[in-house]
């Protein structure tokens, strides 16, 4: 069946990042994927995670840095980043900060995402 998504949720965090959810658990109820825009501030950083799902990260703007077992990958814009489930990773922005598409399968949740305390 075809749906139109009207727009997107937003979903707070702190540190200054924006969320805007345009399919996933929060605004379409979706489990399978969820694709989300995002707008980083310069210096803003995350706790590490082990995420249950795959993420595809194509930065539009910027840079998003990602520290990972291997070491840290610059990722710039027109770039993308896959990481796989089961990977211990640490997304963080550069001076600039990165505005970037999130695609993520199965859908992110907090729960899913297992991040660091």
């Amino acid at each position: 069946m075809v749906r139109k998504i009207e727009g997107p949720a937003r979903v707070p965090v702190p540190g200054g990042k924006l969320i805007d959810e345009h399919v996933g658990r929060v605004n379409t109820g979706d489990e399978a994927v969820s694709i989300a825009h995002m707008v980083a501030p310069p210096g803003w950083e995350e706790p590490a995670q082990t995420p249950e799902f795959a993420e595809y990260t194509l930065v539009l703007r910027g840079a998003v840095l990602v520290e990972h077992d291997g070491g840290t990958t610059e990722v710039l814009a027109g770039q993308t980043l896959v990481t796989e489930p089961g990977e211990r990773i640490r997304y963080r922005t550069g001076d600039e900060g990165a505005e970037y598409i999130a695609v993520c399968l199965p859908a992110f949740s907090p729960d899913s995402a297992h991040r660091d305390e």
